[in-house]
């Protein structure tokens, strides 16, 4: 009599939150709003979610784990009585290479979105064409890209 092979799902949410990552580095953010902030990702960068841990009943996640542009990207809430309170992003900003021709399209994505342009779009002495824009969750963003 041959067995029958059984999948078994996760019952821990943290558990049925895996899923690959991808890329070397990966950054993992504190955002106040982690779920409102994968959802405008996905309107303003394209992002694809891997997966979510459930809010609690303060509406906040441990964990959303996106793919930007091929590669990872966590948000958490803060949870201050665990430790981690919400700081001002500052100091840092997420650099998104993009190919030749590309930019303009990803640019106007994120800015009809909603995000703010901080250093606008243009051919740099360096060879590439590249702006920076801040998300609503205080995020600095750099686009660039090589000029065709």
């Amino acid at each position: 009599m041959a067995e029958q092979a059984t999948a078994t799902k996760p019952t821990n949410p943290v558990q049925a939150a895996k899923a690959e990552v991808r890329g070397g580095l990966t950054p993992y953010l504190m955002v106040d709003g982690a779920i409102k902030a994968g959802e405008f990702y996905k309107r303003a960068f394209g992002a694809e979610v891997a997966s979510t841990v459930p809010p609690d009943d303060k509406g906040r996640t441990m964990h959303v784990h996106l793919y930007v542009h091929g590669q990872s990207l966590m948000l958490s809430d803060p949870f201050p009585e665990h430790g981690c309170p919400f700081k001002e992003h500052q100091g840092y900003s997420l650099m998104l290479p993009l190919a030749a021709g590309e930019i303009e399209k990803w640019w106007k994505r994120a800015v009809d979105a909603g995000c703010t342009v901080i250093m606008p779009l243009a051919d740099q002495f360096w060879g590439d064409r590249y702006g920076q824009l801040r998300d609503p969750f205080g995020v600095l963003w750099a686009l660039d890209a090589p000029i065709k």
